[in-house]
């Protein structure tokens, strides 16, 4: 049987959550440390200690820090923060949910997680030979031990999932209870280029049709993909655009 927590260690592990919550909020908002210090009046060496987890803040400092970042001290102090939900990214192939969600990742300083490598990790082969040598269904059930043992070991986390996860109802109805779920959305023009310039026409090789078959793709999944708590729509716009309205709707 393992040995209860300390006070102490149960102090420190939130003092931890405390920082990581300021140290998010400040590089999601692109702001130095010392620009939080001007408008908070916290000294740099404490806000650098309280980021690090080790600032044993008052009350009364931790107002003055909540009210530069414009959240209520409640708010930041909080033990259940519905933000920390991780950030999963549906949608079809070309969609950016890797360039996207490994930025968004860096932006919340959480880890970035591709589900498609998980699963690879679960199998223990590459995608093409999982499903060459087990088939789909087999697929499905490796996708969904990844999922949960993502879940299980990432409680904040920005996780890519791959196109077709939406299609498996178990699956997909444990993504959107557990994560805040967002489509980001493309045209099919815009789908088949990125993947093209990924120089991986998977799963489109070799067919005539590809973009009528994206098409078709996008029709038959576009109920289950807004099914999604928000939209992103990446046609046509910038990275750091697509970035933005991402911790927009994030937010």
């Amino acid at each position: 049987m393992n040995a209860p927590i300390s006070v102490q260690e149960q102090e420190h592990a939130y003092l931890a959550r405390l920082g990581e919550r300021v140290r998010a909020w400040r590089t999601e908002h692109g702001m130095t440390r010392k620009q939080l210090s001007s408008a908070s009046g916290v000294s740099e060496r404490y806000l650098a200690q309280l980021e690090a987890g080790e600032g044993n803040i008052s009350v009364l400092l931790l107002r003055k820090v909540a009210r530069a970042m414009g959240v209520s001290v409640e708010r930041l102090a909080r033990e259940d923060d519905g933000g920390a939900k991780p950030v999963a990214l549906v949608g079809l192939r070309g969609a950016g949910k890797s360039t996207l969600g490994a930025k968004l990742a860096a932006t919340l300083n959480v880890p970035f997680v591709e589900l498609d490598r998980e699963v690879e990790k679960e199998a223990g082969a590459p995608l093409a030979e999982v499903f060459a040598m087990y088939g789909q269904d087999a697929f499905r059930r490796f996708e969904r031990r990844a999922l949960e043992r993502v879940l299980s070991e990432h409680p904040r986390a920005v996780i890519a999932t791959g196109g077709s996860l939406v299609t498996d109802p178990g699956t997909y109805e444990l993504l959107l209870e557990r994560c805040r779920c967002v489509w980001l959305k493309a045209s099919a023009q815009e789908h088949m280029s990125r993947v093209l310039a990924q120089g991986d026409v998977r799963p489109f090789k070799g067919r005539s049709a590809a973009l009528d078959e994206i098409r078709k793709l996008l029709a038959d999944r576009e109920r289950l993909y807004g099914r999604a708590s928000a939209a992103v729509d990446t046609s046509g716009k910038a990275v750091r655009q697509c970035l933005a309205e991402l911790r927009r709707v994030i937010a």
